[in-house]
């Protein structure tokens, strides 16, 4: 197994350090499995997109939009 070696912000390390009782190395190893798990899914099914990025933009642009009248007083 690799080691990983991160840098964390001192509120966030005076947090872990009150709860020695977690083991917070797996803590993080689940958080990253997770991320690597969505990220295999997201590449699988856009192996084969025909989408460019430009497209991808202008979807994402909509979606804003449609969100924030979604949201609308």
């Amino acid at each position: 197994m690799t080691n990983m070696t991160l840098a964390i912000p001192d509120e966030l390390h005076s947090i872990i350090k009150q709860h020695a009782e977690i083991k917070w190395s797996e803590v993080a190893r689940r958080a990253l499995w997770e991320q690597a798990r969505k990220l295999q899914l997201m590449d699988s099914i856009l192996v084969d997109s025909k989408l460019t990025e430009d497209d991808a933009k202008k979807i994402g642009e909509l979606v804003k939009k449609g969100v924030a009248k979604k949201h609308e007083l």
